[in-house]
């Protein structure tokens, strides 16, 4: 959800940004929750091409900017790949707000995470297209 809201925001208003994300634990090649379908479609977001992938260090190497949902994902990056913490941030960092992951936690965390989300991407394009 947070990919496709982020990189719609950004192409739509600075062009040209490749957002791409991945999960410390994802289930490879599986397509979005359909949870998460079924709300992004009632947004007019199509995310029915999505496919988990596995982060790989190359992937934080070669990024500009590293967002994460929780506090614990970053302490687990930064150890990780050290040299990436200068460009790694929450996604809810200008919000305040961690985003739990709604995964097998029903239609109300969904919902609940999204409305973070939409939060956070718009704190960040703001910032972005500046």
């Amino acid at each position: 959800m947070a990919e496709a809201l982020l990189s719609r925001a950004l192409n739509r208003n600075a062009g040209g940004v490749e957002v791409r994300s991945a999960g410390l634990g994802a289930l490879v090649g599986h397509p979005a929750d359909e949870i998460a379908w079924t709300l992004m479609q009632q947004r007019g977001v199509d995310i029915s091409a999505h496919r988990a992938r596995q982060l790989e260090p190359e992937m934080l190497r070669s990024a500009d900017l590293v967002l994460v949902m929780e506090q614990a994902q970053k302490l687990e990056l930064a150890s990780v790949e050290p040299q990436v913490r200068g460009k790694l941030f929450l996604l809810g960092h200008w919000t305040g707000e961690e985003i739990p992951d709604p995964y097998q936690r029903g239609v109300e965390a969904f919902a609940e995470a999204l409305g973070s989300i939409d939060r956070a991407v718009t704190a960040w394009v703001s910032r972005i297209a500046r």
